[in-house]
């Protein structure tokens, strides 16, 4: 049988096999080897050499000999000779079968592609965040492989790889003998035989089986080439640890930093002995309940013994000289089970990621499809200290977390985003890859909706207040806090009656600084709640909760069926909306009202014909002016005032915004709060924060009331553990990423005149000086020392000693003591001021008297 066998062509000499009967039992059919015409084949062993001994093994000739009776030895010879008939099917199966049924029976198709992982990396490109796919394979082009990887394969596997076309007669015979000789069934299969098992997913252990793979083999060899049979091989088979392919097998037994395509003399390329340990694994890479397989770690006695036997074989066919023998085995890594090689990240945070990574990959045009292939890899735009100081702020787990001290119950969220370019930055909904997502969506197996967010009470104010300076309206109106809701009901602002303005004619500034709920009702009522609903939007809001579910923002197109949804409530934040739309939306306010995409894809990359990583897709730059300056700015120079307020300054004098947010807890009978937030940043971060409770009760998570502190029943606001949160989070992402100091634009007084609030006019300022002024710039007088009682001090008129500038003017009785922060504007608002010379301060009876950390919203 020597030369090439070619399955389909000449056939192989003109021997019949007649109607032989063997044994009585196995008939093998006319066959003719000329005609290649097989009969179906009944081949049934008789009983075995074991059975035909006496007791003890010895049998009737004594112990341990043999039967020497005639009936014995016929028993013997037929036993003999239906194991040799069977090796005759086989040999059938593997080289004379062409034009039978059999042969066209069993179908060459193209291998299906080889399951990869997809590997996500952080924006350092070296941080590996997440992995998806079931597989723990990456593919590399065949003709990229290091070439003494494969000369020990073939030593290790199939040695005479090159010599043969598909199928080892000489191993399939020992199999055979073996099979019907009462040993185990083997396979004793070439290299390509191996591989056409794989790829035809023939599983079980028959000898149909065997045929059919000799036929596929035979198939194989005559349509790929022998260096692309051994490449697929490579890429397909097993080599324990849990790496399918070469290139995950490198990296398994010596180290992520190597690889399989690195050429013989580059640095890191593996050597013939490392190539050997790596192919030696092949014949059993994982311990069985009869042997301790090759893995140098399981077993290095074994590793050893098939490793020499590896190397000799390479020697012997001249892949390796003898001189270059390595005496020495080499260091293999330690292989850590309980390591995650596939679906990583499901112990990690930024596992919660993937779901969006597989959004936006689809939005780039690749399909779900090319993504089920895996092979991709991705750098993501997580920063690895700023994901770093979201973990160490948000999960209790750790002791710098304010929230270290409370009960599992307590649940947070945290998200951050660059508002310069939309990137995610940071990204925490709970400490695991795998439970529900408190900082976005959650999705069923099937991609449905199940839900997400939660109700951002005044943090959602910000929205409001886009919607009204845009439209008009001015920080300097006025709201009336005794006119009731549409409909008759008061409007709650937490129970607070001695109010820090004057209750009929209370500043827009003020209501927003105090988060009075009263101001923004009333703006969403003149506004409509689809304008507030349509800021939010622009900002990067993109779903929210209304009465009758989930809406999309982005698809909405009948404004009248958003305001049957949505009411005026919408104005100080009763719908629900996530976290990550939240942050996206305070980036926009931090960048002068640009609007960027929030997204988490920077890069996406996929082998090239040599195997190199190369870019394949990557993030769109998506910046848009969606708001005016100068409203943003009048917005940014308020909510500026926010962290300070509630004892939230950051460190080192960088300048941030804020805003606090509460919603209540209502079960019934109660009044507790039930989510807390605070939102806001610097120029170059935005976050937010949110904090709430569950508890499992009959299996199933259900809302609890959320307190201040471990052991007290003082409602949590969002001025308090969530600004701790925002603030700690901030502070030390800060530090990691030492950001610029860069200042918000300046103050801009915006506001249409004619836009007035539902509040009284402002009221005159009682100063005898100013009435003068007025009077004598009417009159076009210009005294040279004019009465100036309440020590104004007018530009171009000198001072005297009772109300001039120095003693009656502006620093003795001017503006700071009897001017603005005496009896102005801090205590007007803060009822006396604590810090009698900063407008910016707040009173000494802020908390007390109703401040941010006492609003229900």
């Amino acid at each position: 049988m020597g030369g090439r066998a070619s399955v389909g062509g000449p056939p192989m000499g003109n021997a019949p096999v007649g109607s032989a009967r063997v044994g009585g039992r196995a008939s093998v059919g006319s066959a003719s080897v000329g005609s290649a015409s097989v009969a179906r084949a009944a081949v049934r062993p008789g009983p075995s050499y074991d059975q035909l001994e006496g007791p003890g093994g010895g049998g009737p000739g004594g112990p341990k000999g043999k039967d020497l009776t005639k009936s014995a030895k016929k028993r013997r010879r037929a036993n003999i000779l239906t194991a040799a008939a069977a090796i005759v099917v086989i040999l059938l199966g593997g080289g004379v079968v062409a034009g039978t049924w059999f042969f066209d029976d069993v179908q060459l198709t193209e291998p299906k592609a080889e399951d990869q992982v997809t590997q996500l990396f952080a924006s350092n490109d070296k941080t590996l965040l997440a992995t998806v796919g079931d597989t723990n394979r990456s593919l590399v082009p065949y003709q990229t492989i290091n070439p003494v990887i494969s000369e020990a394969v073939m030593a290790a596997e199939d040695k005479n790889f090159k010599d043969h076309h598909g199928i080892d007669m000489l191993g399939i015979m020992r199999a055979a003998w073996n099979n019907f000789t009462g040993g185990d069934t083997q396979g004793a299969s070439t290299i390509t035989q191996q591989y056409a098992r794989h790829a035809a997913e023939l599983k079980e252990i028959s000898y149909n089986r065997k045929l059919r793979e000799a036929v596929i083999a035979r198939k194989m060899e005559d349509h790929y080439s022998k260096e692309e049979i051994l490449g697929r091989y490579l890429n397909s088979v097993y080599f324990g640890r849990g790496a399918y392919g070469i290139e995950a097998a490198v990296k398994a037994y010596f180290g992520n930093n190597r690889s399989s395509i690195t050429q013989p003399g580059a640095k890191g390329a593996i050597t013939p002995a490392e190539a050997a340990v790596i192919a030696s694994v092949i014949k059993q890479p994982e311990p069985s309940a009869t042997h301790q397989g090759y893995d140098p770690q399981n077993s290095l006695q074994n590793a050893k013994e098939r490793w020499q036997y590896t190397l000799n074989n390479m020697v012997e066919k001249g892949w390796l000289k003898p001189a270059d023998m390595p005496a020495k085995f080499p260091t293999v890594q330690k292989f850590d089970p309980n390591k995650c090689r596939t679906d990583c990240g499901s112990q990690q945070a930024t596992g919660k990621i993937v779901k969006y990574v597989k959004n936006e990959l689809r939005a780039m045009g690749i399909s779900s499809e090319e993504q089920s292939k895996g092979g991709l890899r991705i750098t993501t735009t997580i920063d690895p200290a700023v994901q770093k100081a979201a973990e160490t702020a948000a999960n209790r787990a750790n002791e710098e977390s304010p929230l270290h001290d409370f009960e599992a119950t307590y649940k947070t969220a945290l998200t951050a985003v660059d508002p310069g370019t939309g990137r995610v930055l940071a990204y925490y909904g709970g400490p695991k890859g795998t439970g529900w997502d408190y900082a976005g969506p959650n999705y069923n197996d099937s991609g449905d909706f199940i839900g997400g967010g939660r109700p951002p009470g005044s943090s959602f104010k910000i929205y409001t207040l886009l919607a009204a300076l845009s439209d008009g309206y001015g920080f300097d109106t006025t709201w009336d806090a005794e006119v009731k809701k549409i409909g008759g009901d008061a409007i709650n602002n937490a129970s607070r009656e001695n109010l820090q303005c004057d209750k009929r004619r209370c500043s827009l500034e003020t209501c927003t600084i105090q988060s009075y709920n009263f101001c923004f009702y009333h703006l969403a009522a003149k506004l409509g709640s689809d304008k507030v609903a349509e800021a939010a939007r622009k900002a990067g809001v993109n779903f929210i909760t209304g009465q009758q579910g989930r809406i999309d923002l982005n698809k909405v197109t009948d404004e009248a069926k958003l305001k049957a949804q949505l009411g005026n409530e919408i104005g100080y934040g009763q719908y629900p909306i996530t976290p990550l739309d939240h942050a996206s939306g305070v980036a926009t306010l931090a960048n002068d009202g640009v609007y960027n995409k929030a997204h988490f894809v920077k890069t996406v990359m996929k082998r090239d014909a040599a195997g190199k990583f190369q870019a394949y897709k990557k993030e769109k730059k998506t910046d848009k002016q969606v708001f005016e300056k100068n409203v943003v700015a009048a917005i940014d120079h308020v909510l500026q005032k926010i962290p300070g307020k509630n004892d939230k300054t950051l460190k080192d004098g960088y300048k941030a915004i804020g805003k606090s947010g509460t919603w209540e807890f209502k079960d019934g009978s109660t009044s507790q709060n039930g989510d807390a937030w605070f939102v806001g940043g610097t120029r170059h971060i935005a976050a937010t924060v949110w904090i709430g409770r569950e508890k499992e009760v009959k299996k199933k998570m259900v809302p609890q009331p959320i307190f201040k502190t471990p052991n007290s029943k003082s409602g949590m606001s969002g001025g308090s553990v969530p600004g701790e949160v925002w603030k700690t989070f901030l502070d030390l992402a800060n530090k990691a990423m030492d950001y610029p100091k860069d200042d918000f634009l300046p103050d801009e007084k915006v506001g249409d005149p004619n836009k007035k609030g539902n509040g009284l006019p402002p009221e005159k300022p009682e100063n005898p000086a100013c009435d003068l002024l007025a009077q004598l710039c009417q009159d076009g007088q210009n005294p040279q020392n004019p009465p100036n009682p309440g020590g104004i001090n007018i530009p171009g008129l000198p001072g005297n000693n009772n109300g001039g500038q120095n003693n009656g003017g502006q620093n003795n009785g001017g503006q700071n003591n009897g001017g603005q922060n005496n009896g102005g504007e801090n205590g007007g608002e803060n009822g006396g001021g604590q810090n009698d010379g900063d407008p910016t301060q707040p009173g000494d009876n802020t908390d007390q008297g109703g401040g941010q950390n006492a609003e229900p919203n």
